[in-house]
């Protein structure tokens, strides 16, 4: 273990609230620092992590050895939560979660630390009512967020005692040189949501909540990025002159990292049934990096034009696949696929991405480039063809592409359709083009650094090590 404590004289126990917001990435996220922050207090730290009624049959922490540092507890019940819109949905769950945390913060055992979803802003003003030292969790990158940069400025212009909007009227922030993305470019892709009837119009409802959502952020202790800083040095060199910025990524299981942390071998909680077996004995048969893996998340919908586009294109290349269609999505393969290419590829609803993307037989991740699989397949340096479809993914694929050398971001068409044409000559081009050579080399390149970040004396490690010693010293 970890023996960063033992320069605290008078050790004492600290207790440590962690609230996600209750999708899948967000849940494993940060229940992956949960666990990081509780084994390396050498058992000083306590976690307890709020989350919804839905999500707890889906954790896998009872009767194993994090039970003893990390308990869980109902934050909001959202049995009946599909028959609503997703803004209802949000309220609901501040009103109810809201309750509950002030019950929790008003115990005779105050936490020591709040570490909440920025997705969830008034989780820190219920905090600092009751002097309780704070940190907003970021599941996406640091790239995604400064993206909001601009239009923040916007937005909050009026509001000239803002520490953020100040310092830009003093001109003490510098620009950042990578490219922002238009709001255009961020909102491409989402269903309209119902105007709520309050702000400016100069930018959807959407946009405005989340923007909304950063107007706080400065009021917190630290604000964390499951992130690296060789991964997006640049981002947050700028982005902590107006935030207390912290790395503490990549949030991915020990074992497959840096294989310090004996029982952490999983992520601990899954949306979807999976069958380790069929897939795994499949892979192993396959030859080094010869295999396409195909998947969009667990939240994404494809329209059934880019799903055929993508069936014709894995028919004809000569790489092997597995992809991975969630059920919901089945109805959309062309009629007989999955018979006609039974000798060269595999098709299942779901599957273990952690055991897929360390496989030595995938060569290629043809990915939707959410956050959490993207900096997966970062972590174990597999080559990207990114087909984005919203929001953080349209700035992850165009790093994977422009910054980071990972990947290609193909073409796409009218209505954002990617052909099949073009997923075939990026797909050879990744696994055996001229750029193949060099994307390979900067895999390899990030892989070793995701490691050596989360490694004894790395940059994630001493981050969290800062936490711990400054709640320890309180």
């Amino acid at each position: 273990m970890d023996n960063n404590l033992e320069q605290h004289q008078k050790p004492k126990k600290m207790e440590v609230i962690v609230l996600p917001y209750h999708g899948q990435g967000h849940v494993n996220t940060m229940l992956q620092f949960a666990k990081r922050l509780a084994w390396k207090s050498n058992g000083l730290i306590h976690i307890t992590l709020l989350i919804t009624s839905h999500n707890m049959n889906k954790l896998s922490i009872s009767g194993t050895k994090m039970d003893e540092f990390i308990s869980t507890e109902i934050i909001y019940d959202n049995t009946h939560d599909t028959q609503l819109d997703f803004m209802t949905q949000m309220k609901n769950f501040e009103t109810q979660a809201t309750h509950n945390l002030t019950r929790i913060f008003s115990s005779s055992a105050t936490p020591s630390l709040l570490v909440y979803d920025a997705n969830l802003p008034w989780a820190l003003d219920i905090a600092k009512k009751y002097g309780i030292m704070t940190a907003a969790f970021f599941t996406q990158a640091g790239a995604y967020v400064a993206s909001f940069y601009p239009m923040f400025l916007e937005e909050y212009k009026d509001d000239v005692d803002h520490p953020v909007i100040a310092a830009a009227n003093q001109n003490r922030l510098d620009n950042l040189s990578v490219k922002m993305l238009t709001m255009e470019e961020l909102i491409r892709g989402i269903t309209p949501i119902p105007d709520s009837g309050t702000g400016n119009k100069l930018f959807p409802p959407f946009i405005r909540m989340l923007l909304s959502h950063m107007k706080n952020i400065h009021l917190a202790d630290w604000v964390l990025f499951n992130s690296f800083d060789h991964l997006e040095d640049e981002v947050f060199r700028w982005m902590s002159n107006i935030w207390p910025v912290k790395t503490i990524g990549p949030t991915i299981p020990s074992a497959y990292l840096d294989k310090r942390v004996e029982y952490d071998i999983d992520y601990g909680f899954n949306q979807y049934k999976v069958n380790n077996e069929s897939f795994m004995n499949w892979l192993n048969a396959q030859q080094v990096a010869s295999v396409v893996y195909v998947s969009f998340g667990s939240a994404a919908r494809l329209s059934i034009k880019q799903i055929v586009e993508i069936a014709e294109a894995l028919k004809q290349i000569p790489n092997k696949f597995l992809w991975i269609v969630r059920e919901t999505e089945q109805n959309k393969l062309p009629n007989g696929f999955i018979g006609e290419t039974s000798d060269k590829g595999l098709v299942l609803s779901w599957c273990p991405q952690l055991d897929v993307l360390a496989h030595e037989a995938i060569g290629c991740f043809i990915t939707h480039c959410g956050w959490n699989s993207t900096i997966e397949a970062l972590s174990f340096g597999v080559p990207m063809l990114t087909m984005s479809q919203f929001l953080d993914q349209i700035v992850d694929a165009q790093y994977v592409d422009q910054v980071w050398g990972v990947g290609i971001k193909p073409k796409e068409k009218e209505n954002s359709l990617v052909t099949q044409d073009e997923i075939k000559q990026c797909l050879e081009k990744i696994m055996n083009g001229q750029r193949a050579g060099k994307i390979k080399e900067n895999a390899k390149k990030w892989k070793a650094l995701a490691i050596e970040a989360v490694d004894a004396g790395g940059s994630s490690d001493k981050n969290i090590d800062e936490i711990i010693g400054r709640l320890a010293s309180l």
